[in-house]
């Protein structure tokens, strides 16, 4: 029997509070809030979301792969799962799949880099679990791939991760 397992990044459910707070919830269990505020301000977000009224009228669209508030303005599932995590202090998806690009590395490089499986890090790309601190750590520590010799206090946690020659 095969199993089938639910899409972290389908939404399920989608409520807007005041401040331009809106709590998520995705097709696999998991529920987020995310503070919109400093998005509508800083990035080309329609200045009408900045009206709480419209905000308000946030629901699900596009078979669950959007937030929509009609007149063509909405928010793409996956960045807004993005965003909830890091303002709650996790590590989100994206910073790693952007890390991975900007130092041209393949998973099976970049999970050499990190010292961990290929497939704990395919996990950690697709969403299907959370990434630990540790690993935003060798990511940081890893920036420059090739084995470096480090001197001062951290030479011993950057051998214990991997990324010390």
């Amino acid at each position: 029997m095969k199993t089938v397992y639910a899409d972290p990044l389908r939404l399920h459910r989608v409520i807007a509070f005041d401040g331009h707070r809106l709590k998520h919830g995705f097709a696999n269990g998991n529920m987020f809030m995310a503070d919109l505020a400093p998005w509508i301000e800083n990035t080309k977000a329609p200045p009408l979301l900045r009206e709480e009224a419209i905000f308000a009228r946030a629901e699900i669209g596009y078979a669950g792969t959007a937030v929509y508030w009609g007149e063509d303005v909405d928010l793409v599932a996956d960045n807004l799962r993005n965003l909830a995590i890091e303002q709650a202090g996790g590590i989100g998806h994206e910073r790693l799949v952007e890390w991975m690009a900007r130092n041209h590395l393949t998973q099976v490089a970049a999970a050499k880099v990190i010292g961990i499986s290929r497939r704990m890090l395919n996990y950690y790309c697709a969403v299907a679990r959370p990434i630990p601190k540790t690993v935003w750590l060798a990511c940081g520590f890893g920036g420059d791939t090739r084995p470096q010799r480090h001197i001062g206090p951290t030479c011993g946690l950057l051998q214990i991760i991997g990324c010390a020659g």
